[in-house]
């Protein structure tokens, strides 16, 4: 398990450290970590930055094994973990460095909406939401889809639920990679993944995840937050979901799968957690397959969960004959936290094509950047980071430092702090459901632990980890979002 790190840590500037790839004979680089002095001191609690060393030994790893501010242990990798490869230099990719939940991330919806529409109305639309979008754990929804319909379903991602009425085409311009990875192959998806995911698209699961209803409390770069259409005083919704059974079992079978692959290819780990294959081997892209069929699930399921927040917010205040396109409820952007996508970056003076693994952290092309929507080409891409239920969330932008520093990487959340163990025993004799009311939040969730092990005090600040990408260059601050109400599993 987790333990205090003691390894070296050289401060490189007010935000970034180095974990000299002298520590260990096996590291090809060395390990970056995003963080000031204050978050430093909290993150040195736990074995994260040991994780980042153990990582920079992969083979084919380019320039640095990296660590966003939000940085806490993990599986294989930490939270948090940003690593590129090379395929053409034996680059491997590993499940540990994408997680168990494939493609968990977060999608932003806008309205015309003003926090005094909507206050006096608050309760009983986040009972209805609770009611709308099934939450909890292993829980199913009433959207069911047959195997051959999970095939396409797989394969196409957010396109094949927007078809099949689930959103607005809109929606696929605003989520990223259109809501679909190519490549992905279903016939690598095991039985028992499909049977998992057969009635789960469309659920919002457990844990840290979330449908939250939000105001724009502050704005702090005008000409963006136009771009986005955020405009202080009105409301948001955001969804923070991912790829439910389907993806936790795909990751299960690759571990399993994988198992042996190191020694058939000569690669010695640090860490067995990190198994891995050659990218370019049979190994390797049966994994990636797999995982890209995985997070079109992923994206798939969040579409459905907009269409079904849509529905709730037209009953409980669209006018007659109207329905959400009438609350301009338009998508701001769709963002992956845990996904390996092949992308193109300058590695010693030319362009090669790179297996880019974000683990708990998201993707930030600054302006210009052609996989851009149009309308975004002038601010670079959106940044959603959530915080903590009590306090608030940001949405920032990608900037030009991501691409030479972080492979387009930024940070994806606040970070925990405790424990899920840790948050239970810390709300003995509290009822978080009343502290949260004291703060003006509404919260409903369907476990008995549900807020215990996610009250604000698990949580970083995440303006602190906010402030060190803002202050480092590779993201720039839009929106401050500050929560109404949640549902939770």
């Amino acid at each position: 398990m987790s333990s205090p790190y003691r390894g070296p840590l050289e401060r490189i500037d007010e935000s970034r450290w180095r974990i000299p790839r002298s520590y260990k004979p096996e590291m090809r680089v060395d390990g970056v970590i995003y963080a000031d002095e204050a978050l430093m001191e909290t993150i040195k609690q736990d074995s994260s930055p040991e994780q980042v060393a153990n990582v920079a030994c992969l083979p084919g790893i380019v320039q640095h094994s990296l660590a966003m501010p939000d940085i806490h242990w993990g599986y294989g990798f930490c939270i948090g973990g940003v690593a590129a490869t090379d395929p053409e230099q034996g680059g491997v990719v590993s499940p540990g460095g994408v997680g168990y939940d494939i493609n968990c991330g977060v999608r932003l919806l806008r309205t015309n909406l003003t926090v005094d529409d909507v206050k006096p109305h608050l309760a009983g639309l986040i009972d209805r939401l609770f009611d709308a979008v099934p939450c909890g754990v292993g829980r199913g929804g009433q959207v069911k889809f047959k195997r051959g319909e999970m095939k396409h379903l797989l394969e196409q991602g957010s396109a094949y639920v927007v078809n099949r009425g689930f959103g607005w085409n809109s929606d696929l311009e605003t989520t990223e990679a259109g809501g679909g990875l190519p490549g992905a192959r279903p016939d690598f998806v095991s039985n028992r993944a499909y049977e998992r995911g057969a009635t789960q698209c469309g659920t919002l699961g457990s844990g840290n995840h979330f449908l939250e209803v939000q105001v724009v409390d502050q704005v702090d770069d005008p000409a963006s937050a136009a771009a986005l259409g955020l405009e202080e005083g009105h409301v948001t919704v955001m969804i923070h979901s991912g790829s439910r059974g389907l993806g936790y079992q795909v990751c299960d079978d690759a571990l399993k799968d994988l198992r042996n692959t190191p020694r058939k290819y000569g690669i010695e780990l640090p860490d067995r957690q990190l198994v891995c294959a050659p990218v370019r081997s049979p190994e390797g892209e049966r994994y990636l397959g797999a995982m890209r069929a995985a997070a079109n699930f992923a994206w798939a399921n969040r579409q459905i969960m907009t269409h079904l927040a849509r529905e709730v917010f037209a009953a409980v205040f669209a006018p007659p004959g109207g329905g959400a396109e009438k609350l301009g409820m338009s998508l701001v952007y769709d963002v992956a936290h845990n996904i390996a996508k092949m992308e193109p970056y300058e590695v010693e003076g030319k362009m090669t094509k790179l297996c880019v693994h974000r683990k708990g952290a998201t993707r930030a092309f600054p302006p210009g950047h052609p996989e851009l929507p149009q309308r975004y080409r002038a601010i670079g891409q959106p940044v959603l980071v959530p915080g903590d239920m009590g306090r608030y969330s940001y949405v920032l932008v990608g900037r030009p430092a991501a691409m030479e520093q972080t492979f387009g990487s930024c940070c994806h959340g606040a970070g925990r702090r405790m424990s899920r163990g840790a948050a239970i025993r810390a709300a003995k004799g509290r009822s978080i459901h009343r502290e949260l009311l004291d703060r003006g939040v509404i919260a409903r969730a369907r476990g008995r632990n549900g807020l215990d092990e996610e009250q604000p005090e698990a949580y970083k600040d995440v303006l602190e980890v906010v402030d060190v990408c803002h202050n480092s260059g590779i993201s720039h601050r839009v929106a401050r979002l500050k929560p109404l109400g949640v549902i939770k599993g």
